[in-house]
């Protein structure tokens, strides 16, 4: 007998082994649960920094979570944070991880890459450690377009903008030279890690400052329109709008910080166009009465072309799929002919604005289906051009001149808040109606209710994703 522990020795080696296996097998789900909760973080921060609402990221996250035997997972997203917890029983301790979202650029190619790979993870297409593999391959890569081509998709915005604003041919080619600068001075200012809010002031500046040298010229153009071209591509619509879907969506955190930055950014316009208006009357530059965010006026042909230019070119800088650019700018055109029917007919232009929206998030649905990209590529380029950015920019100019035109800026505020609630409540509910048409949606998990722009929209059954791999011949 073995004195130590009063087993015969085979039995003391088995038991032994037993253990060793037991333990390494313990090591080996820990390490699995380490490696998921860190998949599930990446994923989370490539989609949030792209734009996507904090009930698109918890319910993705959830979903790869939950797939790869995570199902108690917690999970936590704010603004600038992600953090997710899993105790495998109470007697454990708890795993927690975070990741921070340290760049938030809207980068289309990289949000339907990850979406791609959620989808292949839920189908079994793509076990932990090839789906690790790949969002590291997603991360390190480069975009289809250069740099260059980017810069150039902003200029046509521009342009396009200046069209439609009514500003004629001068205002769209002096508005996309004022976008190249524009955008290869942010470059610059980026790569010095100045705030975001310096890149707003260079980008107001530029665009007032090129806008008087060019009516210091005998040429003959509006400045109010050239300045109003370019600022609509500073503006903070986009992040507006985010507040108030993930406002609408429960996630006041993060509403409130979305809504912050779109502020900050709106001011350091403002601040930007009074800088310029102070260098040109130091350098003895005649400017005439600036307004910016004033509108000319143009013909329906002309702001359904320009409108659909923009949303087109937006998606490209973005870079979004090539394949998708197109069928943005179409669903545009019609959003924007949707709106100028209603808004002739007598109704508001949040009235307008929300019926809009309605009609892309009911056909973005069906066309990202077949463009193969998230319905918020589609959605968020085709409601570019009603975004309130000129609102928010005309309200915050009226309160910093005080006095009596304060009233005009509450009022502009409030103008756009309805518009941008109008514009998230449209879309949320446009989806909301296509989901359950399409037969992959008929049934929304509970953890998965409510409208999706990116990302799974509900988990498949073990019957579904065998058949799903029959009829892709795997």
């Amino acid at each position: 007998m073995d004195q130590q522990d009063g087993l015969p020795p085979h039995e003391s080696g088995e038991q032994g082994t037993s253990q060793e296996v037991a333990a390494e097998e313990a090591a080996e789900r820990t390490r699995e649960i380490h490696l998921t909760m860190d998949l599930c973080l990446r994923v989370g921060e490539m989609l949030l920094s792209s734009g996507a609402g904090a009930a698109d990221v918890t319910a993705t996250m959830r979903s790869v979570a939950d797939h790869f035997g995570l199902r108690q997972a917690e999970i936590d997203v704010t603004f600038t944070a992600l953090s997710m917890s899993h105790q495998r029983s109470p007697d454990d301790v708890p795993v927690l991880m975070m990741r921070h979202v340290m760049q938030r650029d809207i980068d289309y190619e990289d949000l339907t890459a990850v979406d791609h790979l959620v989808r292949d993870v839920l189908t079994d297409r793509a076990d932990l450690y090839l789906a690790r593999s790949r969002m590291a391959t997603i991360v390190s890569l480069g975009h289809a377009f250069p740099r260059w081509a980017v810069t150039i998709a902003w200029a046509v915005m521009a342009a396009a903008v200046g069209v439609f604003l009514g500003g004629g041919p001068v205002v769209s080619v002096v508005a996309a030279v004022a976008a190249v600068l524009i955008d290869r001075v942010q470059i610059l200012m980026a790569r010095r890690r100045l705030p975001f809010f310096y890149l707003q002031v260079a980008g107001g500046a530029i665009a007032t400052i090129l806008a008087a040298a060019v009516a210091a010229t005998p040429i003959d153009v509006d400045e109010s329109l050239v300045v109003t071209a370019n600022i609509i591509l500073l503006l903070a619509g986009i992040g507006l709008m985010g507040a108030v879907q993930d406002a609408l969506t429960g996630f006041y955190l993060t509403a409130s910080a979305r809504l912050i930055e779109a502020m900050m950014a709106t001011a350091g316009i403002i601040a930007g166009v009074a800088l310029g208006i102070s260098v040109a009357d130091g350098a003895g530059i005649p400017l005439g009465p600036l307004v910016p965010g004033r509108l000319g006026d143009t013909d329906l042909p002309v702001v359904l072309a320009g409108a659909a230019v923009s949303a087109a070119a937006f998606s490209a800088a973005c870079y979004a799929p090539r394949r998708a650019v197109l069928p943005i700018g179409l669903i545009t055109a019609v959003a924007a002919l949707v709106a100028q029917t209603v808004e002739v007919n007598g109704f508001g232009r949040a009235a307008a604005a929300g019926v809009a929206a309605f009609f892309i998030g009911l056909v973005a649905y069906a066309v990202a289906g077949r463009v193969r990209v998230p319905p918020l590529v589609v959605a968020v380029p085709a409601i570019v051009p009603f975004l309130p950015g000129l609102q928010i920019y005309r309200g915050l100019t009226f309160l910093a001149d005080g006095g009596y035109f304060v009233s005009q800026g509450i009022f502009a505020l409030m103008t756009a808040m309805s518009v941008a609630i109008a514009l998230a409540s449209g879309v949320i509910l446009g989806e909301y109606v296509a989901q359950p048409l399409k037969r992959e949606a008929r049934k929304l998990e509970n953890r998965l209710a409510g409208p999706r722009l990116v990302g799974p929209f509900r988990a498949l059954t073990r019957a579904e994703r065998r058949a799903l791999r029959r009829t892709s011949g795997e």
